[in-house]
């Protein structure tokens, strides 16, 4: 079979697989499981690249596939699936077509551009990245969440615009050139911690515990 199998992509196909099966969940209606498979994918990628980065005799190749499978695992992951839990909510029609239309368009426009920035970095030094240009993608599997478990502060009728006002905020963030600091082995604790409360948030809201 082609492609790499090794396990320097595991969690990346796997935060795949849960964005697709929220993808399914969201289409029958069941917001609560889409959005706690929004947030394992986004637990998934918080640490796929520390567990590539741990396999020290990964070929040029494997690099290379790495960069571009995490590039199009994302998209769907934090592109595709938040455009359809934002279509799923009903607004006037102009706006859930444009935040979905956007949130994937300045995905896949920031994915592309650091892809090529980070082969450009990676010819020309070893060192890990400091630093991001324009916020991570990542990004939507904590925000999104949390916006929806704050909904029953916000009217019932409003909700809906608040949550696709936020994904054209977050869409215009993806593509604006400000810096992001890396997080630290510190900063990811902090973000899994939070990533973690609100996975059992979720988990409570569907009664799995």
């Amino acid at each position: 079979m082609i492609g790499f199998y090794n396990y320097s992509v595991i969690l990346t196909y796997l935060g795949l697989i849960s964005s697709v099966l929220g993808i399914t969940q969201i289409i029958d209606g069941h917001e609560s499981a889409a959005f706690l498979c929004l947030v394992i994918s986004g637990i998934c990628d918080l640490f796929d690249g520390k567990i590539a980065r741990s396999m020290k005799d990964r070929s040029d190749h494997e690099k290379v596939f790495g960069i571009q499978i995490d590039s199009l695992c994302d998209l769907v992951c934090f592109g595709v699936f938040p455009a359809v839990i934002g279509y799923h909510y009903e607004t006037v029609y102009p706006l859930r077509l444009l935040s979905s239309v956007m949130i994937v368009l300045c995905a896949v426009i920031r994915l592309g551009y650091f892809n090529v920035m980070e082969e450009e970095r990676q010819r020309s030094t070893a060192e890990n990245r400091k630093e991001y240009e324009g916020m991570p993608v990542t990004s939507v599997a904590m925000i999104l969440p949390l916006i929806y478990m704050g909904r029953f502060n916000i009217p019932s009728h409003i909700f809906p615009y608040v949550f696709q006002g936020f994904m054209l905020l977050i869409s215009l963030l993806f593509i604006l050139r400000i810096k992001v600091n890396k997080p630290t082995n510190k900063g990811l604790l902090v973000m899994f911690t939070i990533m973690m409360v609100i996975l059992l948030g979720y988990l409570k809201k569907i009664h799995v515990i």
